[in-house]
């Protein structure tokens, strides 16, 4: 007679964080059965029709990109300009696209990784007043625990065991949960899944089914878009399938992820667009200044001069003209 063997984690300590994304692996695994497309279907749309039809108030949000590199900001001002609310953002390498998420608003949970930041142009005033004055919740991790978190989500497992931010603090304000391995003895941390309501992403290109092609490295979009229900993919050109078929290689995610396609040049602005163009350093002080200032006026006037009172992302790159923006495609695109 067979017996059954049951393995009994011991669960040696438990951090305090909240979970925010409440998708578990298996009803990501059905919603995916019945509802993403499997057909090679053109997903061709304008930016306010993607965010309109696959941004919901209270969805779990994760960001494509790193910092200010390759940030999805034409899909970040259509959010704030639509007025999403409620949204649970993954901030583990958020800056300039987190930031004016919460200005506008539109965040009320974050889990932490790298936000706040801004590289050596010192900290967010708009993130540190929310965070502080609880207006916005926060989860802490690492870089490392949340990019494990989303390689367990696009397994389609509940939890992935590791052995980042084991002895540190991060841990206590995390919902890890440490365990004695019942292989080694060693201690484990375990930490959740994480599954994405959708992801906005910013790529090089992609064609009309949503074949999409990032230049340089592509930090955790192949995970993120895995792991997530509902991906909205905005790039610098759509370009033909049979230039896509040539080099399937460097596709780095396949058609059957992506929900929305959308061609928006210059749509990291004022990020930096690998081999496109360079970061707008005076764009991102005259929004940290704005954001700084103690009158918060300043601050609304500033989003409504380049957010609320412009109709599309459009209109946003004729305000800055065509003469700034070929200074920072020089910048970046060196002979």
């Amino acid at each position: 007679m067979k017996e059954d063997i049951i393995v009994e984690f011991k669960i040696l300590y438990e951090g305090k964080g909240e979970i925010f994304c409440k998708n578990t692996p298996s009803e990501m695994r059905k919603w995916t059965k019945n509802n993403k497309e499997r057909t090679l279907k053109d997903k061709r749309m304008n930016i306010k029709e993607a965010v309109r039809k696959f941004v919901k108030h209270g969805d779990y949000v994760a960001i494509g990109g790193f910092g200010h590199v390759r940030i999805p900001m034409v899909a970040i001002f259509e959010i704030v300009r639509q007025k999403k609310r409620d949204l649970c953002v993954a901030g583990h390498t958020a800056v300039q696209d987190i930031d004016v998420l919460m200005a506008g608003g539109c965040v009320k949970a974050v889990d932490i990784a790298y936000v706040v930041g801004f590289e050596l142009r010192g900290l967010s005033s708009v993130q540190r007043r929310l965070f502080e004055s609880g207006q916005v919740k926060f989860c802490e991790y690492t870089n490392g625990a949340l990019a494990y978190r989303l390689r367990a989500g696009a397994q389609g497992v509940p939890f992935i065991p590791v052995k980042v931010m084991l002895g540190t603090d991060t841990l206590k304000y995390s919902p890890g949960k440490v365990i004695e391995c019942p292989f080694t003895g060693e201690k484990v941390l375990l930490l959740p899944s994480l599954n994405p309501d959708v992801l906005i992403m910013h790529a090089h290109r992609a064609d009309k089914y949503g074949n999409v092609q990032i230049d340089g490295t592509i930090v955790k979009d192949d995970l993120q878009a895995r792991a997530s229900k509902r991906v909205v993919v905005t790039v610098e050109e759509i370009i033909e399938e049979e230039i896509i078929r040539k080099e399937p290689g460097r596709t780095i995610i396949p058609f059957y992820m992506v929900d929305a396609v959308v061609e928006q040049p210059w749509g990291s602005h004022p990020g930096n667009m690998p081999y496109k163009y360079y970061f707008d350093h005076d764009w991102t002080e005259a929004w940290l200044a704005a954001g700084r200032a103690e009158d918060p006026t300043i601050l609304k006037a500033f989003m409504e001069e380049w957010i609320y009172g412009l109709e599309n992302f459009d209109q946003y790159l004729a305000k800055l003209g065509r003469d700034r923006l070929e200074k920072l495609k020089k910048a970046e695109v060196r002979k």
